[in-house]
């Protein structure tokens, strides 16, 4: 899909400043989500530009879940969640992940997807992937097709959308952030 034609959901995305830091252009999508009809075409257009063949959408907590969950409904699909570690009940399987200063850790229901099931992985935004990345080793080693990736937002200098693809990963994005 091309960023350009979604200058309408663009325009409903927050920026503040400063925030969680100096120096952040932090990209709020509460905004959006405010809009009743900036959230639908939201959703109906990852919807749109998912994969036909899919199984599953695995959403990324948390705000992840949001756009996910909404797809999940809209394609009749099941919803596989990717949460912080400790956060499901039940046998889990995980990995561990780097981040700036240390690590931290996603999880999923053991049986949460059989092998060969093709998944589309689904959050609000990408960044520099960590977590995303994370996502998909998780659900490779469960056995599953990671057949897309989906982000309402890029911030393409940060370079997260373009380690997805060096995975192999197909990634969808419906708007573009450039410097942050």
């Amino acid at each position: 899909m091309r960023v350009d034609a979604n200058t309408d959901l663009a325009a409903l995305i927050r920026t503040i400043s400063d925030f969680p830091k100096p120096g952040i252009q932090f990209r709020d999508i509460t905004t959006l989500l405010l809009d009743p009809a900036g959230f639908a075409a939201s959703v109906a257009r990852l919807a749109d530009a998912a994969p036909a063949d899919i199984d599953l959408i695995a959403g990324i907590e948390a705000r992840g879940f949001i756009f996910s969950s909404a797809m999940a409904h809209q394609l009749a699909k099941g919803l596989l969640l990717i949460r912080k570690t400790g956060k499901l009940p039940g046998a889990t399987i995980g990995v561990d992940y780097a981040l700036e200063y240390g690590t931290d850790r996603v999880e999923m229901h053991a049986d949460a997807c059989a092998p060969g099931q093709k998944v589309l992985l689904v959050d609000d935004l990408i960044a520099t992937g960590g977590t995303a990345l994370a996502a998909v080793r998780l659900l490779r080693e469960a056995g599953a097709e990671v057949v897309g990736a989906a982000f309402v937002i890029d911030l393409p200098d940060l370079g997260g959308a373009d380690l997805l693809r060096a995975q192999g990963v197909s990634v969808t994005t419906l708007v573009s952030f450039a410097g942050d």
